[in-house]
């Protein structure tokens, strides 16, 4: 297949998912009332007494629905999408490789929809928590739907690509890029990193709330490491390389050889 076959059969894709995408939106869209109420729940439980959610602009509470509506549009296609995306990628694939289309199409999905679900109950509650401890006797606390709505989708996208560190590992044992035994012996470096990310991500300095956000994390790296013993391609090894030395002898022998032959060939030239 050439680069623009390649770049056609990228473009199908793509318009299949946003098919999917749209088809879910609008699914969502009938269901508007309950999937906001869902959405905002978390967010109106953690708001202290007498504050609520407010918008200021005529189109803001529409640009809300619509990205409500495009978030239930994503959750719902998400099995197409990733499946589109593996019929991308699958010409690239040895035949046997091909047979793990469900489990990849299974671990994003979850991964998509765990990673939505520790933002929304967990993550998210938590922040908006923070953030209205700090309420000076002057001020209300009255957060804009624009504003937190966009801080809960950031957040949800991020959460949702980490949750996805399954599904990445699913591949690259594949490819032979990791090992389990690669894993486990970095596991000290991944948790170091993770409890990083957590600090950033959590809005305290509470250790106890980086350990919650950091938890997730870990059990994602855990489960990665048992992803990569169980897909890692077994009973298929590869034949040894040369040794440096060996191949410096080789070459030596050639040239000597070849020198041979050129004084060979050359010595009834000069007799002539």
């Amino acid at each position: 297949m050439g680069f623009l076959e390649h770049l056609e059969e990228l473009r199908k894709r793509i318009i299949r998912s946003c098919i999917a995408i749209g088809a879910g939106m609008l699914v969502a869209f009938l269901f508007m009332d309950r999937i906001a109420d869902f959405v905002l729940m978390p967010t109106l439980r953690m708001l202290p007494a007498g504050s609520t959610l407010i918008y200021t602009k005529p189109g803001e509470t529409l640009s809300f629905y619509l990205n409500v509506s495009f978030i239930g549009g994503a959750v719902l296609a998400a099995p197409y999408v990733v499946y589109q995306v593996w019929l991308f990628i699958a010409p690239g694939l040895y035949a046997n490789e091909k047979k793990f289309v469900i489990p990849f199409v299974a671990l994003a999905s979850a991964g998509t929809l765990c990673g939505a679900l520790f933002t929304h109950y967990v993550l998210f509650p938590a922040m908006i928590g923070f953030f209205a401890t700090f309420k000076p006797r002057q001020l209300t606390f009255m957060p804009r739907v624009e504003d937190t709505f966009d801080l809960y989708q950031n957040m949800m996208l991020a959460m949702v690509a980490v949750f996805q560190i399954p599904t990445l590992v699913f591949f690259l044992a594949r490819m032979r890029l990791v090992t389990a035994r690669f894993l486990w012996r970095n596991i000290k470096y991944a948790i170091l990193i993770i409890f990083i990310i957590a600090a950033i991500l959590t809005p305290s300095s509470d250790p106890w709330n980086q350990t919650v956000f950091a938890a997730p994390m870990i059990a994602l790296y855990l489960i990665s490491i048992g992803i990569a013993w169980l897909v890692y391609p077994k009973g298929e090894k590869t034949a040894p390389a040369p040794s440096s030395s060996g191949a410096l002898r080789l070459v030596v022998a050639a040239t000597v050889l070849d020198q041979a032959r050129k004084r060979r060939n050359a010595g009834p030239t000069r007799h002539e």
